[in-house]
């Protein structure tokens, strides 16, 4: 990394004071660049904050799991904490008892990162809301979250060329490829036909008898579903998007005539044709993952494994995500953002947080820090190079800026099929269960130390 110097720079421009956007800012200052840190609360509030801090804690106060041996997101951690993170330093000063779970004192952590980026001189925090970027500002970073305020989302998506920048996200679960039982399940793309005009295996399809396809509508309709928030009420569903269940609701034949329907598919293994399939698309790059087509649901997590386990060939899927639906706000990040999270129409212009498409608190926070250390090194002249695609930051930044398909792009939080695969050495078997976890853990933690040697300030 360049040799820092003294100001001045030109200040960057930060619009959103939660964990993203305070970690972009402690990051750019660490740098010996000012940032301005623009946060709206108490000025305009949200419907979901109650206070004027930054980086406040709006649903839990869990972190998740701390244990960066063999589990995604506490290899994040350690990576984070590497870096000397703003996030990381507040959480672990400020940490309840959570077993193996990073758990916090809300207002104790808050008040922490607020006190942090108010010692720091190039920090200087600015109470107002932003509903226009002006002219002279050249290195923007937008952190503003799944409640950025109406203004600021307009402005968002007329800069982005996408319509329905918010909506109620429909989200449907995603399963790791490795868990599906391709005995049962085989590929095939509906007469054989691919986008590409390849050979006609796009899909993974699992499928279902009458007898099957009837009790699986009975368990759609009798599932119990999540209720909306309160703010959520108001928000109509997203053209395209309707549960899984209001579906079935509308008539015990309507899912075989939408996402469910059967024609132009075989059963490879038996040349018999379904009564119902349901189809598995590859949902990233390193196809280690698949999502289920027209999944969307709105019903409770334990609910979803006991109706979606009960499909043919996925009795024992394990799910990288499973499905939701809840107000959002946030870009398709492969086709709007360059590999630095710029935006391709406007390079000046980056975004970092949730609203780029990674959900939980520290993902968020990662990706601000990544883009907090792209804005700076902007300002210093240098060329940036990504953390390896192995590391927990490198397959999370990888996965918003090209390695998610764009015509389903999903959030995610960060997980172990977001890595590239970790092949045994010769005449050994392929590693399974916890002995892969470890293996990606250390791998991910080896390959970051390395890259953060060069990186950190």
């Amino acid at each position: 990394m360049a040799e820092m110097s003294d100001p001045p720079y030109k200040p960057v421009h930060v619009i959103g004071g939660g964990l993203a956007g305070s970690e972009a800012a402690f990051q750019i200052a660490a740098r010996n660049v000012p940032v301005v840190l623009h946060e709206m609360r108490p000025v305009r509030m949200t419907d979901a904050h109650h206070t004027d801090n930054l980086a406040e804690l709006v649903c839990s106060n869990s972190f998740r799991s701390d244990d960066s041996t063999s589990n995604a997101v506490g290899v994040l951690h350690q990576e984070m904490r590497e870096m000397k993170s703003l996030i990381m330093r507040a959480a672990d000063v400020h940490k309840v008892p959570a077993g193996s779970a990073l758990a916090v004192d809300r207002d104790g952590f808050a008040a922490h990162v607020g006190e942090l980026l108010a010692a720091n001189p190039l920090v200087t925090v600015a109470r107002e809301e932003i509903t226009e970027i002006p002219v002279q500002w050249d290195n923007v970073i937008i952190a503003t979250g799944p409640l950025t305020s109406p203004a600021l989302a307009e402005l968002i998506r007329d800069l982005g060329g996408e319509e329905d920048l918010a909506f109620f996200d429909a989200i449907a679960p995603i399963v790791h490829f490795d868990s599906v039982d391709m005995d049962v399940a085989w590929f095939q793309s509906r007469y054989d036909k691919s986008t590409d005009g390849s050979d006609g295996k796009d899909y993974i399809n699992c499928p279902m008898t009458r007898d099957q396809y009837e009790g699986f509508i009975d368990a759609l309709l009798t599932g119990e579903t999540m209720s909306f928030k309160e703010w959520e009420e108001s928000t109509p569903y997203f053209d395209g998007c309707m549960p899984i269940e209001v579906m079935a609701s509308r008539g015990r034949e309507t899912l075989r005539f939408g996402p469910m329907k059967p024609v132009g598919l075989t059963n490879a293994h038996d040349g018999s044709r379904p009564h119902a399939v349901i189809q598995l698309r590859q949902d990233n790059a390193l196809g280690t993952l698949y999502n289920m087509v027209g999944f969307q649901t709105k019903l409770r997590y334990g609910e979803q494994l006991r109706v979606f386990k009960s499909i043919p060939g996925l009795g024992a899927a394990k799910f990288a995500r499973l499905g939701g639906l809840h107000r959002n706000t946030f870009i398709n990040a492969p086709r709007l953002l360059d590999a630095e999270l710029r935006l391709k129409a406007q390079p000046g212009l980056r975004f970092a947080g949730q609203i780029t498409g990674v959900e939980g608190y520290i993902e968020s926070a990662a990706i601000g820090m990544l883009a907090g250390i792209m804005a700076a090194n902007d300002r210093h002249g240098t060329c940036w190079q990504a953390p390896p695609i192995d590391t927990a930051h490198g397959a999370l930044l990888a996965h918003i800026t090209g390695g998610a398909m764009a015509d389903s792009f999903q959030p995610m939080n960060v997980n172990f099929g977001l890595f590239p695969d970790i092949q045994p050495p010769a005449g050994k078997r392929k590693l399974k269960g916890r002995d892969r976890k470890l293996a990606y853990a250390a791998r991910a933690l080896e390959s970051f130390r390395g890259w953060a040697g060069d990186w950190a300030a």
